[in-house]
């Protein structure tokens, strides 16, 4: 049974905590969760437990650190004074499963909206049952704090203009809602706003089976599609303990270096369309269309793609794949070189991108920033070296950083990443093995037409994995890859059956979002602008 490394009293959890990150440097919150025991087969010491996962600053370890919560109380101590990423975390468990965080500066719903009753991850909340919202918020609640911690008094909000960027509006890229009080043009304080797209992804996965997911994580960060089903199938292959087959292994560096080099044109493209510069957009825009004929050619969908299984892939690759991904590769180097050719050295888009929304290093790792942002501020974390997988460490390529933590090294890490990228796809194509794509397992993958058709046994199997789904050994588990935004991570807790008790997405980009607000205070509002664009934040990757 997989295990979490340590389980503690709840009271311990602080003390544990601060030692972790003050003495063995675990300096890096990756996520926290609380799973709902109530209708799990084994007995439980309380109904709720809440998890956390960290890393520390080598970005090779990481810890697994769970406790049961009194059922009287549902309460555990904040460590939102350890690491700042605890803010939305703490209010996302109280949110879908109402345990509080004592000493939580804002424990209030995050995902849900403010009229929602109850608590939706819970074991006893019906999957079908949804609940509108009819009023919006104002957000006063938080801002009017906010004001007065930065010293202004109520007074002073005559000579404050409080103005909403978002949820409905060009330059928000997703649904966000930036809730802002401005003084001429500089932004004084900010509140975020998410959960317009919340779908209850994590809701949906205790009704489908393992396979049956796959096609829900397409729908978290669209523009990547195949990395979301990579990072999911790879944590639930880790939980079956099987290793892929190196083809199949392959393939997914392949397209999933692809899929990389679509998302960071989508996030640059609009940036620089927020600055003016529509050009660059055109440019680097054709050969990501071109990049979605081969996926939808190879796929069958050009967007959500689904194109892993568990134990495999879906398809091989097919006859005449290298010719058009040698066709898409060589345009996406000519078009990088033609967008760069206008903005490299261009004194407007220094001017606008250069010195603005500066992420240090330091807040980066403090608000659990992953991925090319985190690179930008100058810190070399990359899953694909540190904790490489698939192969990743034999291939030559390098872990591209930033000096400032500047919108102007945001897209140019994005820029250098797309090259990389295309560096190892050359590779991987030399050096992809024949062989099947699937593992050789009557319990994991399905059986061929012929077995189908020609004897009880497979009929049966296809049977059996269809409707029961593929039987994933009891216990949890965390998974994670290095998506383009960063570290994407699947907790996952199995009760032996083909259906998982509980999925928890880590996306890489609602800890970016959750920042975003302390970036921007001070700037003006453009800044704050392309200050979002560059981010690249992914509304259904950060709402679910």
């Amino acid at each position: 049974m997989l295990k979490p490394d340590m389980i503690v009293d709840v009271n311990e959890i602080k003390p544990l905590i601060t030692k972790l990150k003050n003495e063995e440097d675990f300096n890096l919150l990756l996520d926290i969760t609380v799973v709902d025991y109530l209708k799990f087969p084994d007995v439980t010491p309380s109904r709720f437990a809440v998890i956390y996962i960290l890393r520390d600053k080598t970005f090779k370890l990481q810890k697994t650190i769970k406790a049961y919560v009194d059922d009287n109380t549902l309460a555990v101590p904040s460590i939102t004074d350890l690491y700042p990423a605890a803010n939305w975390a703490e209010r996302e468990a109280f949110d879908q499963y109402g345990v509080t965080f004592t000493g939580h500066p804002n424990m209030k719903r995050v995902l849900n909206h403010h009229q929602f009753k109850g608590h939706p991850l819970r074991k006893d909340y019906p999957v079908t049952k949804g609940q509108i919202c009819t009023e919006t918020e104002d957000l006063m609640d938080e801002m009017i704090p906010l004001l007065e911690s930065k010293g202004y008094t109520k007074e002073d909000h005559e000579e404050l203009m409080f103005l909403n960027v978002g949820p409905s509006h060009p330059a928000s890229h997703g649904t966000i809602r930036n809730f802002v009080a401005m003084e001429g043009e500089s932004i004084r304080a900010c509140v975020t706003e998410i959960g317009y797209l919340h779908r209850g992804f994590e809701k949906a996965c205790e009704t489908h089976t393992y396979n049956q997911i796959i096609p829900y994580t397409d729908r978290l960060n669209y523009c990547s599609a195949i990395l979301n089903n990579i990072g999911y199938s790879k944590a639930v292959e880790e939980m079956l303990q099987i290793d892929i087959t190196p083809r199949a292994k392959m393939i997914r560096v392949i397209i999933g270096e692809l899929s990389r080099i679509t998302d960071h044109i989508v996030c640059n493209a609009a940036n620089m369309v927020d600055m003016g510069g529509l050009t660059n957009f055109w440019y680097i825009f054709a050969p990501r269309d071109k990049a979605y004929d081969l996926l939808s050619k190879l796929t069958g969908a050009r967007l959500t793609n689904s194109y892993t299984r568990i134990g495999g892939q879906t398809y091989d690759l097919y006859d005449g794949f290298e010719a058009d991904l040698d066709d898409v590769l060589r345009d996406v180097e000519k078009a990088i070189d033609d967008a760069l050719s206008l903005v490299e050295k261009n004194r407007i888009f220094q001017d606008r991108s250069q010195d603005v929304g500066v992420i240090d290093a330091q807040f980066a790792i403090e608000n659990g920033i992953t991925g090319p942002n985190l690179r930008a501020a100058g810190i070399s974390y990359d899953m694909r070296k540190d904790k490489p997988y698939y192969g990743y460490e034999n291939f030559d390529f390098d872990v591209i950083i930033g000096s400032h933590g500047d919108v102007y090294d945001r897209i140019m890490v994005r820029f250098e990443e797309m090259r990389q990228s295309i560096r190892i796809i050359e590779q991987a194509m030399k050096e992809l093995p024949d062989g099947p794509v699937n593992v050789d397992h009557q319990g994991i993958v399905l059986p061929s037409k012929p077995d189908v058709y020609g004897n009880i046994e497979g009929l049966m199997n296809q049977f059996k994995l269809t409707f029961e789904g593929v039987k994933v050994p009891k216990g949890e588990y965390y998974g994670s890859t290095e998506a383009a935004n960063g570290e994407l991570g699947f907790h996952i807790t199995s009760d032996g059956s083909g259906t998982p008790y509980k999925v928890k997405c880590r996306p890489p980009c609602f800890y970016s979002l959750a920042a975003y607000s302390k970036i921007v205070e001070n700037s003006m509002l453009a800044d704050a602008v392309i200050t979002m664009a560059s981010m690249n934040f992914i509304a259904g990757e950060f709402d679910r």
